[in-house]
């Protein structure tokens, strides 16, 4: 059974100033916010059996505590994200710093961008999404960094949300839980589709870590849905953080160790 290190990283003092694409800008309360990640971590912890590693504060950025943007990682190597939003590139320091403890740590160069939202990783397979956030210059460079380790690169045009893992997410090696109004029909061929409750649009984000599963409170229908499916899901409230846009795979960088 794989062991797993989760990288967190403190809600940022600025996250009200946080990039957004595709919500308005809402009040954040800043001491809720940082009460969910607490919790959020505990359930790390304690349900995924994670130990937590904490990247260094980063204050000034506003985006900070989604870490998952900042890398991507497989057994093999750590790629370093070229994030598309130019603001959150002095986020990766301090996420590289802690990653080469791990693994060897690749880098998307200019004029590649990728987010790590974008990047949804099922067994040998990686889909990445071509958003506002990632180009085809950054989905090549990924290509040519995972090819020699056995990995299949697909990309899957996004539409309508901020990063495909706003649209489709793993559940496990050849399943994916998915709004197929936000992706193309076929993207995912030969993998079993788990479809959200239409009603909860942005319900299709569930992280998971081995057999545990983290998922939001604020889609209960679809809760209901993977429960029924068959997973025990570790319920969580994100609200605050999903006013900047967050959600339960934004906030950890999860590493097998």
């Amino acid at each position: 059974m794989n062991h797993f290190i989760a990288l967190t990283r403190a809600v940022s003092d600025a996250i009200t100033r946080c990039e957004l694409t595709h919500v308005a800008r809402e009040p954040i309360d800043l001491d809720k916010a940082r009460a969910q990640h607490r919790a959020y971590e505990r359930t790390l912890e304690t349900a995924a059996h994670c130990d937590i590693v904490h990247v260094a504060p980063a204050p000034e950025l506003p985006d900070a505590v989604f870490v998952e943007d900042t890398a991507i990682v497989v057994p093999e190597v750590a790629i370093l994200t070229r994030p598309g939003a130019a603001s959150r590139r002095p986020e990766n320091a301090g996420v590289a710093d802690v990653l080469r403890r791990y693994r060897e740590v690749r880098s998307i160069d200019a004029p590649g961008t990728i987010d790590g939202g974008d990047v949804v990783v099922a067994g040998r397979r990686v889909f990445i999404g071509r958003s506002s956030r990632t180009n085809g210059a950054g989905i090549e460079q990924v290509r040519r960094i995972l090819y020699p380790f056995g990995y299949n690169v697909t990309d899957v045009e996004v539409r309508g949300c901020l990063h495909l893992k706003s649209a489709a997410t793993a559940v496990s090696d050849s399943r994916l839980l998915v709004n197929p109004a936000w992706i193309p029909a076929g993207a995912f061929n030969g993998l079993e589709l788990l479809e959200i409750d239409p009603q909860e649009p942005n319900a299709a984000n569930i992280l998971r870590a081995g057999d545990s599963y983290i998922y939001a409170s604020a889609f209960p229908r679809t809760g209901e849905l993977l429960q029924r499916s068959g997973l025990q899901l570790n319920i969580i409230d994100m609200s605050e953080l999903a006013k900047a846009e967050g959600a339960v795979t934004c906030c950890s960088i999860l590493v097998t160790v």
